[in-house]
């Protein structure tokens, strides 16, 4: 989905690793919500509270989801799915261009 219609956007941003990682929330009709963001070249760790789907729009990165030892290689055009009350590694190779999807 390109484009997302009828939404509400924050005005503010989410800001993570001194600005090196920002987002903006979008919120449904329907109460679900998404965030489309920025990421700086460099090494990050995340929590996650809900299941979440990482589409990366652009750029090239590994991941590491909690409980594995394998880096995998995702670049635009590709996704992954993180578990809920979980974390994931991500060592941006490139400006990451990205949408999460939170799913409850």
């Amino acid at each position: 989905m390109p484009d997302f219609k009828e939404v509400t956007i924050s005005r503010a941003a989410n800001v993570y690793f001194d600005g090196k990682v920002t987002s903006r929330t979008i919120t449904f009709k329907d109460g679900s919500f998404k965030t489309l963001g920025i990421m700086m070249p460099g090494d990050y760790k995340f929590g996650t509270n809900e299941k979440e789907l990482m589409e990366i729009t652009a750029g090239e990165c590994e991941i590491l989801l909690a409980g594995s030892d394998k880096w995998q290689s995702i670049s635009g055009g590709q996704s992954f799915n993180v578990d809920g009350d979980s974390s994931f590694e991500i060592k941006a190779k490139t400006i990451i261009d990205y949408c999460c999807t939170y799913i409850s």
